[in-house]
């Protein structure tokens, strides 16, 4: 993907700017380095445990990074991070008058003076809305991934990737796979042709089940979702949107482009408690991509059964193994490859090489790319709530909105589980 840059002259006077922020905040911008002497001021949208992650990560990524302002809309998610955070020293000690509660959280963290680099770490039902607030405001911006759960959602993102190019904002998303050196050693070989033309591919992530919450009695409808949404399509998209996503990028970036097609199925065998809303705990999809190639895909969150989390290449001269839990990045055939060597963490690296894109005035844009993954995973579970094929063009283009046009902590019903065939 082609992205706009800035000059590095507006960039210095960005950065400038941001630094005289700080300082009146009794802030000060990190001593001049080799890189860059641009202060980066981060301000995390979303406390959980990933938010914490990712602003630890980008802390410890570059010199001249610091923690300025967090939200939640959460008090308690709010105070545990800002406790957390002072574990990083000076760089994470944020102010009480800097942190913000409330479902407009993400509003006050974006506007708080010397914010410049926005991590937004919220269920991903929110992050259309809030790319477009970051954006508009100017700021960089690290996204998690996924960065929508529909196809409205999806628009919304790609137009705010073009807003971004044009105000030569950097995107980063969280498909870390893309900044691990086994996997980037990998794919300069696949993409030379190495395993020769790609006929066929297979993603997998099956693994036991995940944490969930049990509902308080002070707890609205509205809260205990939240607190539980990877279980509510509205707010995760289902877990082959939420965490199946990593695979299905790999696979869109070996291929080069996405799917034009999708046939699945799913269901709900383990999890079938009220506990766990109303997602499904498995899916298995065949993807069609240009040229008749087709991909396998499985995604899996049942107890005691056989796990793998990984990507099989095939192609007209060998395969590619990909597996970044046992690291295995192995070419398999006349060109044989296994990377053995040491790399970074690709949590820190994803966030080193968007700060260092930005800091060289070239600010890097990810967002077309985990839009096009996410909208793969979508059409994916559209195919398998519906049982009917789903091509690109009608997960684009659906109407569908899984996003409450306006949220109140109160009553909130819970869709049925999706039946085949008996879904539109």
């Amino acid at each position: 993907m082609s992205d706009e840059h800035t000059s590095r002259r507006d960039f210095i006077r960005i950065g400038a700017a941001a630094g005289t922020a700080l300082a009146a905040q009794g802030l000060h911008p990190m001593a001049v380095h080799a890189a860059g002497s641009d202060a980066i001021g981060v301000g995390l949208v979303g406390c959980g445990g990933r938010g914490r992650g990712a602003t630890a990560d980008a802390v410890k990524s570059s010199p001249g990074v610091r923690v300025v302002a967090i939200g939640d809309a959460f008090a308690d998610r709010v105070a545990e991070t800002r406790e957390r955070l002072k574990e990083l020293g000076e760089a994470g000690i944020v102010p009480e008058e800097r942190t913000f509660v409330g479902l407009d959280a993400y509003q006050k963290v974006i506007a708080t003076p010397g914010v410049n680099y926005v991590i937004l770490a919220t269920p991903p039902g929110f992050r259309p809305a809030h790319l477009e607030a970051a954006v508009a405001a100017g700021k960089h911006v690290f996204t998690e991934k996924p960065v929508a759960v529909d196809g409205t959602g999806i628009r919304s993102v790609l137009a705010s990737y073009e807003a971004a190019k044009a105000k030569g904002l950097g995107i980063g998303a969280g498909t870390q796979r893309r900044h691990e050196q086994g996997y980037l050693e990998v794919m300069r070989r696949v993409r030379d042709g190495a395993i020769g033309d790609i006929l066929a591919a297979r993603a997998y992530w099956n693994q036991g089940s995940l944490w969930n919450k049990l509902r308080q009695p002070d707890w609205s409808d509205l809260e205990w979702q939240m607190r539980n949404w990877l279980y509510f399509t509205w707010l995760s998209g289902d877990h082959i949107v939420e965490q199946h996503v990593h695979n299905l990028d790999v696979v869109n970036w070996a291929m080069g482009t996405h799917p034009i097609r999708a046939v699945g199925m799913g269901g709900r065998q383990s999890r079938i408690s009220p506990d766990y809303g109303h997602c499904f705990d498995h899916f298995a999809i065949d993807y069609e991509y240009p040229n008749g190639v087709h991909a396998m895909s499985m995604c899996r969150q049942i107890p005691d059964c056989e796990n793998r989390v990984a990507e099989t290449l095939v192609g007209t001269k060998g395969r590619s193994e990909l597996d970044s839990g046992v690291r295995r990045y192995e070419l398999l055939g006349p060109a044989a490859y296994k990377f053995t060597g040491t790399a970074a963490n690709p949590y820190v690296q994803e966030h080193t090489d968007l700060i260092a894109s930005i800091r060289n005035g070239e600010p890097s844009n990810e967002l077309r790319a985990v839009a096009e993954s996410t909208l793969t995973a979508i059409m994916g579970r559209m195919s398998a709530y519906t049982g009917k094929a789903v091509t690109w063009e009608q997960a684009l283009n659906a109407t569908e909105a899984l996003m409450p046009a306006n949220l109140a902590f109160g009553p909130m019903p819970v869709p049925p589980v999706p039946r085949p065939g008996q879904v539109s």
